[in-house]
């Protein structure tokens, strides 16, 4: 049998040695564990950190920005909206709010403050205290706006902790304080795609950072903590507290006493809310224009560098000729008038079927240009859920002159609801240089985004064509004093006879070639057509810068061709310019977020289209249209004493009003109609281009009058024309089938005597024309056609 050994026994104090060589190493572990970790992070173990070279060239997304020639910020292109600053740029109300409420030992440590990591690990994890605030300095904060936090599968928060500290301890080491406090403010986020002090500043107090006093940079630095939350516009309350903790951080580190604490408190958040969308603000049409232009153009200036810029992310400056002042007259100029004109077309139409509700073709043609079928198409959605979805009630945004309103509609409700509004289209060009200084291509760039000056938006020009065929004519050598009938005739156009008229249906006696412009006289321009040869009216017209298609027919001398605004304006710059032709351009010059410029516009060279004689004898014609002819409430109502040419211009059934204006420093056009030709007055007297299109320019140049800063624009004046050129153009504009003119007026030179008198402006008014009898004839000369 076998004998059973007792267990030894343990001895005494055993346990305790255990217990003390476990807890060793528990202590041990605590100590080397972190060290381990850290070196694992600074070897790259959980991903590769940045080294010194990186950290040199931090590259923040910089929106490039577009400024007018009066060096007037216009808007940004951006993926991020930031624009950085050097840090003697800054306020310093905002580096001291920064480094009293986010890091008040900043200028002491090197990126790490032991201190406040001792607070955290003591109050926030052994105790609990999450009021205590976190550990992280500016500069750790700094590595985490630029690189940003990554999801470990263990210790994520530990990790990314000490990633951000050894980034930080480099960043020191590199940068100085100055630059590592414009860094973090150049790429501190505010939230709305928001970055940096610039363009915060701008946004919520519409003027640059330097400018930000105490409030303002405290309510500033305070949303850091939360964007959305302490948003100023958004929640006020919260913002006004948390503005008012950033300044008692301040007081607490001496920068202005207890007593300025509390007058500062008692501030109210005032607010210059300065949102600025590709919607909003100002020249919002030629933003976009310039956009797209510049989308084709910097591939080609960085091939052409061998460098590589990007339009949204590095922080270009983009030169333009626009004018801020010119172009908010202009867009002052269109809300006023086209507000009033919306008016009289919904009275106009008021309890009557509207024609293109009602017209197939033109709801097909606005239904297949909106957007949301054209979604449905893509997808490949049947028609029955296509039909369903466009008749489908929601609640929508939609526009109105009195603001944005909210409806329940339908997509066919909501196409119905926009084609009864007109639109518009201003152009402003320096007939010298070619530079332009107004753009606006419509009423509303949110809601109705189509340019209307674009050159691929074209509609019937009508008779702003005239003057091309009349110069035409008198390139041919044609006299201006040829009287020419107004008799109808009939003409044979793409095998269809075709037979114009006048306005006024009146047929009767003869026109000079300066009568018939200043009349509008259909009848006579055509027969001045002929006369001057319609393929060289054409060539002339491409000589002056029109590039649309130009039908070889009789009917292109009332306009009927469909050529955009700014080929009209460019075309009228030839008679300003001298005959000379222009090119109209918006950009001078490109900068790199350097300053380098990489890009600037060369003028080209200027083509003598015309002749100087032939340019001198337009623009006197053309000064005779404002001064007695259709374009006359220049003068009558509009009260303007410019030296101004122009001309009217009216489409078939009114569906386009125009007005081209001549001054010696500007030429601009106005365009005015529906969406579609179908949509417009049913009478002349509201749908002509003297109605719905001059009054743009007339307000536009009224606000240039009252400023002092374009006394040169305003006071310009054309030169007096040569002898030679006056005695052409000296001719009685009208002469009468009936031989019995001397009978009513005298010899000729009685009528000279009395002309010479009547010469208000700088050229005569229009006699009228002698019918059949005295009163009929007297009647006629203070009738004044306005067509």
């Amino acid at each position: 049998m076998k004998s059973i050994k007792p267990k030894p026994q343990q001895k005494k104090g055993t346990f305790k040695k255990t217990a003390f060589k476990l807890g060793l190493y528990a202590i041990l572990g605590v100590i080397c564990f972190p060290v381990i970790l850290l070196f694992s992070i600074k070897i790259g173990v959980v991903g590769k950190l940045p080294d010194h070279e990186q950290l040199r060239n931090i590259q923040n997304f910089e929106a490039s920005e577009v400024y007018s020639a009066d060096g007037i910020l216009l808007g940004k292109y951006f993926i991020q909206n930031r624009t950085v600053l050097e840090y003697d740029q800054m306020s310093k109300h905002l580096i001291e709010a920064l480094v009293s409420t986010e890091d008040e030992r900043f200028f002491e440590h090197h990126g790490i403050d032991y201190r406040s990591l001792a607070r955290v690990f003591f109050k926030t994890f052994l105790l609990g205290d999450r009021s205590s605030g976190g550990g992280s300095t500016i500069t750790q904060q700094l590595a985490k706006n630029i690189f940003h936090r990554q999801e470990y599968p263990y210790l994520s928060i530990v990790i990314t902790k000490l990633r951000e500290m050894l980034i930080a301890s480099d960043l020191e080491e590199i940068y100085t304080k100055p630059e590592i406090l414009a860094l973090y403010l150049n790429t501190v986020p505010f939230g709305g795609n928001t970055y940096g002090v610039e363009a915060s500043s701008n946004l919520f107090f519409n003027k640059p950072a330097h400018e930000v006093n105490v409030q303002e940079a405290a309510l500033l630095i305070g949303m850091l903590k939360a964007t959305t939350y302490y948003n100023p516009k958004n929640n006020p309350e919260s913002a006004l507290k948390r503005r008012n903790t950033v300044l008692g951080q301040m007081a607490r580190a001496g920068i202005f006493s207890g007593e300025d604490l509390d007058s500062l408190m008692r501030l109210p958040i005032v607010l210059d809310y300065n949102k600025k969308d590709e919607h909003e603000g100002i020249a919002t049409y030629f933003r976009e224009h310039v956009r797209l232009t510049l989308k084709k153009l910097i591939p080609l200036i960085a091939d052409s560098l061998g460098e590589s810029y990007n339009l949204y992310t590095d922080g270009l400056k983009v030169y333009t000729t626009v004018d801020s002042r010119l172009q908010t007259y202009a867009e002052k100029a269109v809300y006023r008038h086209m507000r009033s004109l919306q008016h009289s077309f919904d009275n106009h139409w008021k309890d009557r079927k509207k024609p293109w509700e009602e017209d197939d073709d033109i709801m097909k043609l606005a239904l297949n240009n909106s957007a949301s079928f054209q979604q449905l198409k893509d997808r490949n959605v049947s028609e029955d859920s296509i039909f369903k979805w466009i008749n489908l009630k929601r609640k929508m945004d939609v526009y109105s002159w009195s603001g944005k309103e909210s409806l329940q509609l339908s997509t066919m409700d909501s196409i119905r609801f926009y084609l009864r509004f007109l639109n518009t289209g201003f152009l402003s060009v320096d007939p010298v240089s070619g530079g332009i200084k107004a753009w606006v291509g419509g009423i509303n760039h949110r809601f109705f985004k189509y340019d209307h000056v674009d050159e691929n938006s074209k509609r019937q020009v009508g008779s702003v064509f005239k003057p091309i065929v009349y110069a035409s004519a008198l390139e041919q050598n044609i006299s201006p004093c040829d009287h020419i009938k107004a008799e109808q005739e009939t003409y044979i156009e793409k095998d269809k006879a075709w037979k114009p008229g006048n306005a006024d249906h009146e047929y009767e006696g003869k026109y000079s070639l300066e009568g018939a412009l200043t009349e509008s006289v259909n009848t006579v321009s055509v027969k001045v057509l002929e006369k001057a040869g319609i393929e060289n009216a054409i060539s002339l017209a491409r000589d002056m810068g029109i590039r649309s298609e130009i039908p070889s027919v009789p009917s292109i001398a009332l306009g009927t061709p469909s050529i955009s605004l700014i080929e009209m304006v460019e075309a009228y710059c030839t008679f300003a310019n001298y005959g000379r032709r222009i090119r109209p351009f918006f950009i001078t010059r490109i900068e790199n977020k350097d300053g380098d410029i990489i890009w600037k516009h060369t003028p080209g060279k200027q083509d003598q289209v015309l002749t100087k004689r032939t340019s001198l004898m337009m623009i006197e014609m053309l000064k005779n249209v404002v001064n007695s002819g259709t374009a006359v409430r220049i003068r009558n109502t509009y009260k303007l004493n410019n030296d101004i040419a122009g001309k009217t211009g009216t489409t078939q059934s009114n569906a386009d009003g125009w007005f081209m204006a001549v001054t010696p420093k500007l030429v601009s056009g106005v365009w005015v109609g529906g969406e579609y030709p179908g949509i417009h007055f049913r009478t002349t007297a509201l749908g002509q281009g003297a109605n719905m299109a001059l009054p743009i320019y007339a307000l536009y140049q009224q606000q240039i009058n009252r400023d002092k800063r374009f006394g040169q624009i305003a006071r310009a004046r054309f030169p007096e024309p040569p002898e030679t050129i006056r005695k052409e153009l000296d001719c009685d504009p009208f002469e009468d089938d009936v031989n019995f003119w001397e009978a009513l007026f005298g010899t000729k030179e009685d009528r000279e005597a009395k002309r010479a008198e009547r010469k208000q402006y700088s050229k005569k008014p229009v006699p009228a024309k002698k019918e059949k009898g005295l009163f009929k004839g007297l009647k006629k000369l203070f009738k004044k056609k306005d067509r």
